[in-house]
């Protein structure tokens, strides 16, 4: 089972407060583990164009007022210090790799620096941290039911509120996981 380029849904059951209700973008899974990005957790009183000030990048450009207004994410728990940005392929920057034909992931600022001319990707996401599991620890979470398992689709990642994403993943699915009952058994 390869999930790069799916979603992981957390379950209702999952009640750790950074995964609770989280849509993990899966950027790479292989023998050696998974990693991946929390793609609907906005950060609090942090967009994009603070990351820019923060790093010192001017704006050269027109840019794009409107990814320069997005939030900034909580990733995950991993290198919470480190920016990683998903966007979409149009072109190619210099440490950008390909996670599926319409979706890259880079850690490289020539992407933020980009976002202040006229040569930006169509759509970005910014996060700070990441999530990773070792060699199988994915795995037996999906099969202790913490996690969802869907087909990312980049309209998910980048066009819908980050409040509805933890929803439409599920619907991916055809399902409402809000109508997924938290306990099993009788009463």
């Amino acid at each position: 089972m390869n999930l790069q380029h799916h979603f992981l849904i957390a379950m209702p059951t999952l009640e750790d407060p950074l995964f609770k209700r989280s849509v993990v973008y899966i950027c790479e899974h292989n023998a050696d583990g998974a990693m991946g990005i929390i793609i609907n957790k906005p950060l609090e009183n942090l967009n994009v164009e603070g990351v820019l000030a923060k790093l010192d990048i001017e704006l050269s450009g027109d840019g794009c007022q409107r990814q320069l207004e997005q939030p900034v994410f909580t990733g995950g728990p991993m290198s919470e210090d480190r920016g990683f940005i998903l966007h979409t392929s149009s072109q190619k920057y210099a440490s950008s790799i390909d996670v599926s034909p319409e979706t890259m992931v880079t850690t490289s600022k020539d992407v933020l620096e980009a976002l202040t001319t006229d040569h930006h990707p169509e759509h970005v996401l910014v996060a700070l941290g990441y999530c990773a599991w070792e060699q199988q620890q994915l795995e037996n979470e999906i099969l202790e039911n913490a996690w969802l398992t869907a087909p990312a689709t980049s309209d998910i990642i980048f066009h819908l509120p980050a409040s509805e994403r933890w929803s439409a993943a599920a619907a991916k699915l055809g399902i409402n996981i809000h109508m997924i009952a938290s306990e099993a058994g009788h009463s």
